[in-house]
């Protein structure tokens, strides 16, 4: 039978994500210690990180906490405050003889745009239409903003909601109250 021994563990980067993932910890000032000895564990690291919420919650979309938006042949603005957006939707383009039907959603920070996702209908000599829904999320940081853009006879239509500040904080999804 084995003597149960504890030792120091002297590593920074161990420290460092042990503040990140236990702020309340964060002037603690204790050294990191291991055991030989075999522990049973209790996860409380969503508590810890200030979440009673499991992720696929966290990103539930709520009637509080959504912005809805359609851009219809044209371009609507969405967020342009920092942080993680969730943003859902659907896309519709619809094309006759002549013209190629687009719908974009955007980045920009003021002097360059980036598209970040993209569809593309091309012109045929017979009516078309196509659809489809996206979800994804995007970061902002300052002086950033999204938005959608549909050409000629293209919808797009949905809703963002802001998931996480731009530290990475968690935003609840409004009227959830944890008990």
């Amino acid at each position: 039978m084995s003597t149960p021994e504890i030792i120091t563990v002297n590593s920074e980067t161990l420290e460092a994500q042990i503040r990140d993932l236990l702020p309340s910890q964060s002037g603690f000032g204790s050294e990191l210690q291991a055991s030989n000895v075999i522990m049973p564990i209790i996860d409380l690291t969503s508590a810890a990180e200030g979440s009673v919420l499991p992720e696929a919650l966290q990103f539930a979309l709520a009637f509080g906490s959504q912005t809805a938006f359609e851009a219809r042949a044209g371009t609507a603005n969405l967020m342009s405050s920092t942080g993680f957006w969730r943003i859902v939707g659907g896309f519709t383009e619809y094309t006759t003889s002549g013209a190629d039907v687009t719908v974009n959603i955007k980045l920009t920070d003021g002097s360059t745009t980036k598209i970040i996702w993209n569809t593309e209908l091309q012109a045929r000599a017979d009516d078309f239409i196509a659809h489809g829904s996206v979800d994804l999320v995007v970061f902002l940081a300052a002086g950033e903003s999204c938005s959608v853009e549909a050409s000629s006879t293209g919808t797009f239509a949905g809703s963002y909601r802001q998931i996480a500040t731009v530290t990475g904080q968690l935003v609840d999804p409004n009227g959830f109250t944890a008990e």
